[in-house]
C-alpha cells in the first residue's frame, strides 16, 4: 500500500486538483468510448479513494504540525519541553495509510510523551486505525469471521488487516461496553396496559483447551489441537408488549397448522410485536455465587430492566423461561418478593409431552400425533393435574415397562415441579406469552449465527467481547455506542488538551 506523507498546503492543494481534472478528462473518454458503466463505476470509486486520501492529507497540512513552543504548560499546570526532533505516526483510514509528521512533548528527550498538540486537536486513535475503519470493521465482526473481512474490504477500499488486528480491536472496543450499557438512558417505560417480558437461557460457546489457546481468539478448520469444550453463556432479553388474548384451540391449532396449507384460515387476531427489546449475555469467569458469574450479570440487568420499564407497581412482570432448575433459582435469588408471573416456555414443556406420548405410540404414527393434541389441548386448558393422573393410569392399562414408567415418572415430576408456571389457560385470557421466542432468537442471533460456525471455537476473553458487540449490534446501539467509545478513549488519551473541539457539522452540498 502507498503511504502518502504530509506535506505543504499548496502542494496538496496542486495534486486535488489534478486528481480533479484527470476524474473529469475520464468521464470525458469514457463516454466518447461508450464504456460499459460498471467499469466506469469501478474506477471512479479508485480514484475517488485516491482524492479522498489527498484531501485527509490536506487537512492535516492545514493543521500544521502542532508546534507550540519550546515549552508547554498543560492544563493542571505541569511544564513540558518540545522534543528535538518530530516523530511520526501512521493513520490508516479508509482511504488509505497516511504518515503524520509532528512535534510532541515531554518532560525531557528520554522520557514519557505526555502531550501531541495535533493528535489531541484531531482526537487520534491510539493506534493507526482511524474510529471510523475501526467502526466498519467492527460491523462486520459482528456478523462474520474475522478471515473474512479483509476478503470484503480488501477489494474494495484496498486495505490488508490482519486477523490478529481485527480481534484486538474488537477487545479494545467490548472494554466499553459495560461502562455504555451503565450510562445509557432508562428503558422506556411501558404503555398503559403494556406487559414488561423477562427471560433468560443459556447457550453454548465452543471454546479452546486453555493450555493450547493461542494469542488469537477465534478459529475456522485448520490443523491443531482439538477445541475444548463449550462454556455457557446466560443470555437475558427484556421488552414490553401488548397483551395477546388467545383461547386453548387458537394456539393447538397455530401448533400444528401445515406451514403450506392454506384449506384451514387462521382465526388468531393479529399478533403484537415487542418493543424497545434488550438483549445482553455473558460469559461465567467464576463459580456460581460469585460475582463473576455470569447469573450475577444478567438477573440484575433484567431485575433494572423491569424496574425501569415500571410506569405503575400494578404493571405485570411476566417471566417466560424453560424448565432448567437453575435459571429459576437465581432469578429468585435476585427478584425475591417482587410480584411476577411465572411462565415454563410451552414449546420446552411439549417437548415433554412429545416424550411421554412416545412411550405409547412410535414417533410419526397417527396416534402419537392424535394422542400429543389430546395432551397438549388439556394442559393449555390447565387441566394439568388431570392430565398428569390419566397419563399414569395410561401406563397401567397398557403395560409400559419398567424403564417406559421411569420415564413417564420423570416427565409427571418435571410437570409437578413447575405446576405453578403452566396455568395456560389464565396465561391465554390475560393475553400473556407462554413461549420464550424472544430469549429463543436472542440465543441464535447473538451465539449460533456468529460463533457457532463450522470448526470456530474460542478463547474466553474473545468470546466475551464478541458477546458484548452482538448484543450492542443486535439492539440497535451501535451509533450510540460508538460515539461513547470514541468520547471515551479522546478523554482517556487527552486529558490535558485544554482546546474545545466545536461540535462537527455537516458539510453542504454544492448545488
Amino acid at each position: 500500500m502507498k503511504i502518502v506523507k504530509q506535506a505543504s498546503v499548496q502542494g496538496k492543494v496542486e495534486s486535488v486538483e489534478e486528481v480533479v481534472g484527470q476524474l473529469q478528462s475520464f468521464i470525458g473518454r469514457a463516454a466518447e468510448t461508450g464504456r460499459a458503466a460498471h467499469e466506469v463505476e469501478r474506477e471512479l470509486f479508485k480514484r475517488l479513494l485516491q482524492l479522498g486520501l489527498l484531501l485527509l492529507q490536506q487537512f492535516f497540512a492545514l493543521l500544521g504540525d502542532g508546534d507550540e513552543g519550546e515549552r508547554v504548560k498543560l492544563s493542571e499546570g505541569r511544564e513540558l519541553k518540545r522534543l528535538s526532533e518530530p516523530q511520526r505516526r501512521g493513520y490508516r483510514s479508509i482511504f488509505g495509510l497516511l504518515e503524520i509528521v509532528r512535534w510532541v512533548y515531554a518532560r525531557g528527550e528520554q522520557q514519557r510523551i505526555e502531550y501531541v498538540p495535533l493528535d489531541a486537536r484531531t482526537s487520534l486513535p491510539e493506534g493507526k486505525d482511524s474510529y471510523l475503519l475501526q467502526d466498519w470493521d467492527q460491523r462486520l465482526a459482528v456478523e462474520m469471521p474475522y478471515g473474512q473481512i479483509n476478503a470484503v474490504l480488501e477489494p474494495i477500499l484496498g486495505l490488508n488487516q490482519s486477523v490478529a488486528n481485527l480481534e484486538q480491536m474488537s477487545r479494545t472496543l467490548a472494554e466499553q461496553v459495560e461502562g455504555f450499557w451503565a450510562t445509557e438512558d432508562t428503558p422506556p417505560v411501558a404503555g398503559e396496559g403494556e406487559l414488561i417480558v423477562l427471560s433468560a437461557d443459556a447457550k453454548g460457546v465452543p471454546m479452546r483447551k486453555a493450555a493450547d489457546a493461542p494469542p488469537i481468539t477465534e478459529h475456522a478448520h485448520r490443523p491443531g489441537p482439538k477445541p475444548g469444550r463449550k462454556q455457557m453463556a446466560l443470555l437475558g432479553a427484556a421488552y414490553h408488549i401488548e397483551p395477546y388474548v388467545r383461547t386453548p384451540e387458537q394456539v393447538l391449532e397455530a401448533l400444528f397448522r401445515e406451514p403450506t396449507s392454506a384449506a384451514v384460515p387462521n382465526t388468531e387476531p393479529a399478533r403484537p410485536l415487542p418493543q424497545h427489546k434488550r438483549r445482553r449475555a455473558a460469559l461465567s469467569e467464576a463459580e456460581a455465587g460469585q460475582p463473576g458469574h455470569s447469573a450475577a450479570v444478567i438477573f440484575p440487568w433484567l431485575l433494572a430492566q423491569a424496574q425501569g420499564r415500571e410506569a405503575q407497581p400494578q404493571c405485570p412482570w411476566v417471566v417466560v423461561m424453560d424448565g432448567q432448575p437453575t435459571l429459576w433459582d437465581d432469578l429468585h435469588a435476585v427478584l425475591g418478593d417482587a410480584p411476577r408471573v411465572e411462565v415454563l416456555d410451552l414449546l420446552h414443556a411439549n417437548g415433554y409431552l412429545w416424550q411421554a406420548v412416545h412411550l405409547f405410540h412410535p414417533p410419526g404414527t397417527e396416534k402419537a400425533l392424535a394422542m400429543m393434541k389430546f395432551c397438549l389441548l388439556a394442559l393449555l386448558k390447565g387441566k394439568v393435574q388431570e392430565l398428569l393422573l390419566w397419563l399414569a393410569d395410561q401406563a397401567e392399562q397398557r403395560g409400559l415397562s419398567a424403564s417406559q414408567r421411569q420415564q413417564l415418572a420423570k416427565i409427571i415430576g418435571y410437570f409437578r415441579r413447575h405446576r405453578h408456571r403452566v396455568h395456560y389457560d389464565q396465561y391465554l385470557a390475560a393475553g400473556y406469552p407462554i413461549a420464550s421466542g424472544v430469549i429463543e432468537g436472542a440465543c441464535r442471533h447473538v451465539v449460533k449465527d456468529r460463533m457457532e460456525r463450522a470448526g470456530m471455537h474460542w478463547t474466553l476473553p474473545g468470546a466475551q467481547a464478541m458477546l458484548r458487540l452482538r448484543c450492542i449490534a443486535l439492539n440497535g446501539q451501535w451509533e450510540d455506542f460508538m460515539r461513547y467509545y470514541i468520547d471515551q478513549e479522546t478523554a482517556r488519551l487527552y486529558p490535558n488538551d485544554p482546546q474545545h473541539r466545536p461540535e462537527p457539522e455537516a458539510l453542504p452540498w454544492a448545488a
